[in-house]
């Protein structure tokens, strides 16, 4: 034991934050203690603990833990932990925001090109030997319209540019975002979903965003447009999108996110023609806990010089 301030590992993986720690001069100035996922966090731990880095934990877990002052997350949603009794008020909670910029725009535009090429088809025609010239319908003049532009949509906003795609999008507080051609409040959504050939969701979990996407708002798409989905599963009402796809009422669908995950076997979404089921690899890439261990290296300075912490999540927004 040390008069340090402890911080805790409660991962798997942990030896990217040491580093991170080590290289930013840190690792010197706390007590770093790991505690794998599926272990719970032993009581002299929680008694000491001032900055915990977890994915989860039990529910009143945190109530066990009367010095922690920060919590950092390990995703950009934070869900998990909002409206938790024992999340106090003062504890400060950061989000793991920023860490997809480059891997989740990448996947979002393989998606559009998964949509509009004959990539699946051209597989399919190769296992059977079977030659079939296929006709590849352009991105170019395409709209794409994304729900929740934030530091992922103005990314892809930026790649889009480059292929032509003209990008609108709602945001909440409506100002201008580079690369985005036209940027509406919450409240034009029904303006964005009837000129979008492509709808993307990238939407937090809050209680303004479950069941946003229902049968009153796909039905406000076009019949000949996609919805794509890489922000979190519970924005999608999943039988009225069924429902819709197979009526006519939109094209089709691209899913990185669901309710529940794994996805059920038996889940509609994977029969039905023109969904399309991404297992949740949108945000996933090889350096992934790099990007977020310098973002905690970053943040443990802060910490410890009693400075406002980066991507601090503000409760009442959900994010």
């Amino acid at each position: 034991m040390t008069d340090k301030p402890l911080l805790v590992l409660w991962i798997d993986n942990a030896d990217p934050y040491r580093e991170a720690l080590a290289e930013a001069g840190l690792a010197d100035r706390v007590e770093v203690a790991v505690v794998p996922m599926a272990e719970p966090m032993p009581a002299d731990l929680a008694a000491r603990v001032s900055a915990l880095v977890a994915w989860r934990s039990p529910p009143g877990a945190l109530a066990a833990m009367p010095r922690l002052r920060w919590l950092q997350a390990m995703s950009a949603g934070v869900e998990m932990w909002l409206g938790r009794p024992d999340l106090r008020d003062d504890l400060v909670l950061t989000a793991a925001r920023g860490v997809h910029r480059v891997s989740m725009p990448e996947n979002i535009l393989a998606a559009l090109f998964h949509l509009t090429k004959p990539i699946v088809a051209a597989a399919l025609d190769q296992r059977d030997s079977r030659w079939t010239r296929r006709v590849s319908v352009p991105l170019a003049g395409k709209t794409l319209g994304i729900l929740g532009i934030g530091t992922i949509g103005a990314e892809l906003a930026r790649k889009a540019a480059a292929l032509e795609i003209r990008v609108i999008g709602t945001r909440r507080s409506g100002v201008a975002v580079p690369g985005v051609d036209e940027v509406f409040t919450p409240d034009r959504t029904d303006h964005v979903l009837a000129a979008a050939d492509f709808v993307l969701l990238l939407l937090p979990s809050t209680p303004d965003t479950r069941d946003f996407m229902n049968a009153g708002r796909l039905s406000a798409m076009r019949p000949d447009a996609y919805l794509l989905n890489f922000g979190r599963g519970d924005a999608v009402v999943d039988a009225d999108l069924v429902a819709a796809v197979r009526d006519g009422t939109i094209a089709g669908a691209v899913l990185d996110v669901f309710r529940q995950e794994p996805l059920p076997a038996e889940h509609p979404f994977w029969t039905t023609p023109g969904i399309s089921v991404w297992p949740h690899v949108g945000g996933l890439h090889p350096y992934r806990d790099a990007l977020v261990a310098e973002l905690l290296a970053e943040n443990l300075r802060r910490f410890l010089a009693g400075e406002t912490l980066s991507q601090s999540v503000d409760r009442v927004a959900g994010y």
